[in-house]
């Protein structure tokens, strides 16, 4: 084992100018942990200014590359980066170090928050603050749709792209795997012939040497990280059997990790397709509360399923009481999520030059990244409805499907908070953070003055 651990643990020189010890870079992946706030985009620039020009043990080119290689796999951008770079600095046991230490805090935190609202639900404090803090969610993700929009659809193709995208999943009930199964195919078959139709330039870059023993390292890390991925859902379906809630969780959160492109704006409107009408475990506004919930915390965004497991699990208890059932579906939750993108870290580390050259590769995350655009769009519509009107209703004819409002049962307060919300973060230009907190504090006044 030991000549195992050894073969896979020995990553290429990080490129900087200081080798800090593993107690030294155990103690900045904790604090970044704990400090993380933000989203991907503020997390990776943390990451940057701290190893890359404070610290100086990564340099620039070694940082750029591993930022491109875990834009090309699925699971969330910075937790890999993290892991990714905790892997450079010592092999496995910086990379573990880094990607759990990346992840804990946050995830504690999202527990301590999941259990309040499971408990706290019908005290004006608890109710105001979540009612502003859905304005604030609204505004937050439409945000997003601008950001990603402007950096992601450069040519006409990927505008068509992320229309298909919108029109498939909220007319037509498409299911996000098969959105992004469709566009990386055509990315990749457009990619060949005609790459600047999807803004990638022909010549990505020569590629390097291949990394020796790499399909070794891959294969065992591959099997390891496999067989840590499945365990517990194993072991649940062994003692609870295999329509237990426990289970249900592990393989539904199992299949959003393969494909969690995106980011969590992006599954959202998958969880809320699967996890509001299929599963039936939590109702539209609460995928909305767990979405602010998730904006307070450090950590990825995507600890927002862990909300979606807790209550699924304290809804469903049995045979557990229901707050054990609750963490235990939230534990689930985070492992099958974060599990999976540590494992494409630590196969595909030693595979990392040959994917940045890959101008197919390439191809296919520009269109993926297009389609997610159109997802994000549905899920902006989709919140707006849930958050500004007190009815929607699901129709169909066919296989078009829409959503039904009633104009005239426009929530006014609800409406006016949004706008709140949009100075706020369009016109002020405040934190994601100090948004969500005023409009939660809004949320509270507006409870108690008008209930």
């Amino acid at each position: 084992m030991a000549t195992v651990d050894s073969r896979i643990a020995n990553p290429p020189p990080a490129g900087g100018a200081v080798r800090p010890s593993f107690g030294e870079a155990f103690r900045l992946w904790l604090k970044l942990g704990c400090i993380n706030f933000g989203g991907p985009a503020g997390q990776i620039a943390m990451m940057h200014r701290m190893l890359v020009d404070e610290k100086k043990w990564i340099d620039e080119p070694r940082f750029l590359h591993a930022l491109n290689f875990c834009m090309v796999s699925p699971g969330p951008e910075a937790q890999k980066l993290a892991t990714y770079l905790g892997w450079l600095l010592h092999g496995i046991r910086g990379g573990l170090a880094a990607g759990i230490l990346f992840v804990l805090p946050g995830a504690l935190v999202m527990l301590a928050l999941s259990l309040l609202y499971a408990l706290g639900r019908g005290f004006s404090v608890v109710d105001g603050a979540l009612f502003g803090i859905k304005a604030a969610v609204l505004v937050i993700v439409l945000e997003a749709l601008i950001r990603i929009g402007k950096r992601a659809l450069k040519t006409s193709l990927l505008l068509a792209l992320a229309g298909g995208a919108f029109v498939g999943i909220f007319f037509f009930g498409m299911p996000f795997p098969l959105i992004v199964i469709v566009a990386a195919v055509i990315g990749y078959v457009v990619a060949r012939s005609s790459p600047g139709r999807l803004g990638v330039k022909a010549d990505v870059g020569a590629l390097a040497a291949p990394a020796p023993d790499r399909w070794r390292q891959a294969v065992t890390a591959s099997v390891t990280g496999l067989a840590a991925w499945w365990t517990p859902v194993v072991l649940a379906v062994v003692a609870l059997g295999p329509d237990h809630v426990l289970v249900r969780i592990g393989t539904f959160f199992s299949k959003l990790a393969v494909v969690s492109f995106g980011g969590a704006y992006a599954l959202l409107a998958y969880m809320a397709q699967e996890a509001v009408e299929t599963h039936h475990w939590m109702t539209a506004p609460e995928m909305v509360d767990g979405l602010g919930l998730a904006e307070t915390t450090p950590g990825p965004l995507i600890l927002v399923t862990q909300f979606v497991g807790f209550l699924s699990g304290f809804r469903d208890p049995s045979p557990f009481p229901p707050v054990a059932a609750g963490v235990l579906g939230a534990a689930m939750t985070t492992w099958v999520t974060f599990v999976p993108s540590m494992l494409w870290i630590f196969a595909g580390a030693p595979f990392v030059e040959q994917l940045r050259a890959n101008r197919r590769l390439s191809g296919a995350l520009a269109a993926i990244t297009a389609a997610v655009v159109g997802v994000i769009l549905n899920l902006s519509v989709w919140f707006a409805l849930h958050v500004l009107f007190g009815q929607v209703t699901e129709r169909h004819a066919g296989p078009l499907r829409w959503y039904a409002v009633d104009v005239f049962a426009l929530d006014l307060r609800a409406t006016a908070l949004a706008a709140v919300a949009a100075v706020l973060a369009f016109g002020l230009h405040r934190s994601l953070i100090e948004t969500v907190l005023v409009m939660a504090a809004l949320g509270v006044v507006v409870q108690f003055a008008f209930g």
